[in-house]
């Protein structure tokens, strides 16, 4: 269940990350709600994580899952290009996730 969580979280660490992008200083209201709710969740969620993940592990998957996940959403916005070298760090990111996970 905790590792289950800690992934929830990380997306959700993608979902505040670009509402806070489009907050605009967390002047608009929608953004700023979505950020600061999933903000929250993100949060709870990765401390839950870590009452049974190493510490340095689940953070580094929560941040792995939000790097991957928020460039995702950006290029799917077409605010960032899939360059092809692009695509392969990204999958790096992931191969390092999956990598921290069945080593755990």
């Amino acid at each position: 269940m905790h590792w289950v969580v800690l992934i929830a979280s990380g997306m959700l660490e993608a979902l505040w990350a670009t509402a806070l992008g489009e907050s605009e200083k967390l002047t608009r209201p929608k953004p700023t709600t979505i950020f600061v709710i999933a903000l929250t969740g993100s949060m709870a969620g990765l401390a839950y994580a870590m009452t049974a993940i190493p510490t340095g592990t689940a953070y580094a998957i929560w941040v792995g899952i939000g790097a991957v996940l928020t460039v995702t959403l950006s290029i799917a916005r077409g605010h960032d290009q899939a360059t092809r070298l692009r695509l392969c760090l990204l999958a790096g990111i992931v191969l390092c996730v999956v990598g921290l996970k069945v080593v755990a």
